[in-house]
């Protein structure tokens, strides 16, 4: 290769394929911003929020280096045989093809472990869940007790998948696990981390069977998400 063939080369990668490269290696190792789009993660995430999610975890853990933990807030993609999560929109576009969108929901099961809802309390290998911010938000609010989903058979979570769950508690409050079953480790993204808008949220999150309080104190939201909320 002639010298001016070498330096043609040089600049090409200089100018276009590094920034190519660096911009690849971001979107696919770096980190995404997610938004939560619904209520379903009520008291521990609002509508709205926007989430930043490692990629480079989720990766790591699709490769079978390191766990998810319980309690772990995961975007993830319902398992391919959950037809009911499936749709042709999006943002109200209809699409020419179906696809299925990502949610956002906490892990309750790791593998191996057994899960049971009973009257809207979830036990974990025969223990109660600890999630005590949950519980006290919707035993004050509309706790669903009596639905098929506050009271399902134990499931026992394979290898390789997660139980997930929303923290939304009310009737119809979330579509999870419950619902469609176990998660694959390979359908999940990664691990929410932290979330990082808006700047400011009411101090008190109404929940769904009551009238929503747009005014009021207000606190800062930023912030790292915990395990539990």
């Amino acid at each position: 290769m002639t010298a001016s063939a070498r330096n043609r080369l040089g600049r090409l990668w200089r100018d276009w394929l590094s920034p190519l490269a660096f911009a690849l290696l971001l979107t696919q190792f770096g980190a995404t911003a997610v938004r939560v789009d619904g209520v379903s993660m009520l008291p521990g995430l609002r509508h709205g929020e926007t989430l930043l999610v490692p990629k480079i975890e989720g990766w790591a853990h699709t490769l079978g280096v390191g766990t998810y933990g319980r309690g772990d807030t995961v975007v993830f993609k319902p398992p391919r045989t959950a037809a009911q999560e499936w749709t042709r929109t999006y943002r109200g576009l209809t699409l020419p093809w179906a696809y299925r969108p990502y949610l956002v929901k906490r892990v309750v099961g790791l593998p191996g472990d057994t899960v049971q809802v009973t009257q809207g309390r979830v036990t974990v290998n025969g223990r109660p869940l600890n999630e005590p911010r949950t519980t006290a938000y919707w035993n004050g609010a509309c706790h669903d007790t009596t639905s098929d989903l506050a009271n399902t058979p134990p499931i026992t979570v394979p290898a390789g998948t997660y139980f997930v769950m929303g923290d939304n508690r009310s009737p119809g409050g979330s579509l999870d696990s419950r619902v469609f079953g176990p998660v694959g480790t390979a359908d999940i993204a990664g691990r929410a981390l932290a979330s990082v808008w808006p700047l400011t949220v009411p101090r008190t999150a109404t929940p769904p069977c009551k009238p929503e309080q747009r005014d009021g104190p207000q606190q800062w939201n930023p912030r790292l998400l915990r395990s539990g909320g």
